[in-house]
């Protein structure tokens, strides 16, 4: 699939696939959760603290392994275990990631995708097929039930990407004003899986956005706005 397919394909799932959630419902992947992709840091870090240096080289072997580079095919459940991956750092749009429930490479096949600015989290299910991506900055895995290091941040850059709720980002009424050409994009989302079922709510916006994060949202998604700040 060319690149010209692949930012359209993107762009069709992550921003043009908006409005009344309501309307969309039924059309996309299934809600929650999935996934255990943090399995090989946890076991990376015992195996570091009990076993001296045979520990710490098999620390950083299932650290490896639970990376994988940000272009390529890979095989869900060879090339990648099901779980929560992140890529972040992506500067220039090129980004470009899908699940696919197998490797025929036609549209039908297609889970869900996006284009990336920021970071991006996807959930990978063990039913998945195939994980592919372009462009990206390295993926790694991450700790579904991870708290927080330190107080989550009370603003967000407004092209920012994803960002984890109760992690990343403190729950609260985030505002953003002054966008001028309505490609500002918010969304609040229950799961990372990025199907329209993902969606609790979302918006375009022309001028002021004013958004309640939930402590109950998973993650808060923002592309081509004006940064957010907590202003409740």
């Amino acid at each position: 699939m060319g690149m010209k397919g692949k930012i359209a394909l993107g762009a069709v799932v992550g921003i043009v696939v908006i409005g009344a959630v309501s309307a969309n419902a039924g059309d996309g992947g299934s809600g929650g959760t999935g996934g255990t992709g943090s399995g090989d840091k946890a076991s990376s870090s015992s195996g570091e603290r009990t076993g001296g240096e045979k520990g710490k080289d098999t620390a950083e072997a299932a650290e490896k392994k639970a990376a994988f580079a940000g272009d390529g095919d890979f095989q869900v459940g060879s090339d990648l275990k099901p779980g929560t991956y992140r890529t972040t750092g992506n500067t220039d749009g090129m980004c470009y990631w899908e699940r696919a429930k197998d490797s025929s490479g036609e549209v039908d096949s297609l889970l869900a995708n996006d284009n990336v600015t920021g970071t991006s989290y996807v959930t990978v299910k063990a039913t998945d097929k195939l994980f592919s991506s372009s462009g990206c900055e390295d993926w790694e895995a991450v700790d579904d039930k991870a708290k927080a290091k330190g107080s989550p941040a009370t603003t967000m850059a407004g092209d920012g990407g994803m960002f984890r709720v109760g992690v990343d980002i403190a729950p609260g009424t985030y505002k953003s004003t002054g966008n001028t050409d309505d490609s500002c994009y918010w969304e609040r989302a229950k799961d990372a899986e990025h199907g329209l079922e993902s969606i609790t709510a979302n918006d375009n916006v022309t001028g002021s956005a004013v958004v309640t994060i939930s402590a109950s949202d998973a993650y808060f998604k923002t592309t081509g706005c004006q940064d957010w700040k907590k202003s409740g």
